[in-house]
């Protein structure tokens, strides 16, 4: 299904929907983030993604604020490419009997999803500038900048303990 089948017409109609997107993309993430959460067994992972649970939940009022600013309905609409990412995730953590390795899948699975709202981010970080609209850029860049630094712990945590520990 395309996305243009929706009404949208402008950069603007493009932007609300993309926000709408990421509003539905980080209510699952904060969802998955409390499963996962409770399967890790690594205490650095544990912490990490503990953080980020809470950090989501700032990014959606973000979000929320955004949408007031814009003068836009909040509303969230299905996003297909993080319903993916997420069953995927699942998917790998059921299937992985090795705790070690459980922590490795995890941890690559959150980087997937950081990687999803980095791209995300940036997106609409630039279309709000292409509108004028600097305010929303400025609380989105702050999201953006969350996105970047949790990617690279999890970078860090991979390398320096997971993936020894998985081998």
């Amino acid at each position: 299904m395309s996305i243009f089948s929706k009404g949208i017409e402008t950069l603007d109609d493009l932007f609300v929907h993309q926000l709408q997107d990421i509003y539905y993309a980080e209510k699952q993430i904060a969802k998955s983030l409390a499963a996962m959460v409770e399967k890790v067994g690594n205490p650095q992972l544990k912490q990490d993604l503990a953080g980020h649970l809470q950090q989501t939940k700032i990014h959606i009022e973000r979000l929320e604020k955004v949408f007031e600013m814009h003068d836009t309905q909040v509303k969230a609409v299905d996003c297909p490419a993080i319903d993916g990412i997420l069953r995927e995730a699942d998917e790998v953590a059921g299937d992985t009997a090795d705790f070690a390795v459980l922590d490795a899948a995890l941890a690559a699975a959150a980087q997937a999803v950081e990687h999803y709202e980095i791209a995300r981010y940036g997106t609409l970080v630039a279309w709000a500038r292409q509108l004028g609209r600097n305010d929303c850029a400025a609380i989105l860049r702050q999201t953006l900048e969350d996105e970047k630094a949790m990617d690279r712990r999890l970078t860090e945590v991979a390398e320096t303990q997971l993936n020894y520990h998985a081998a």
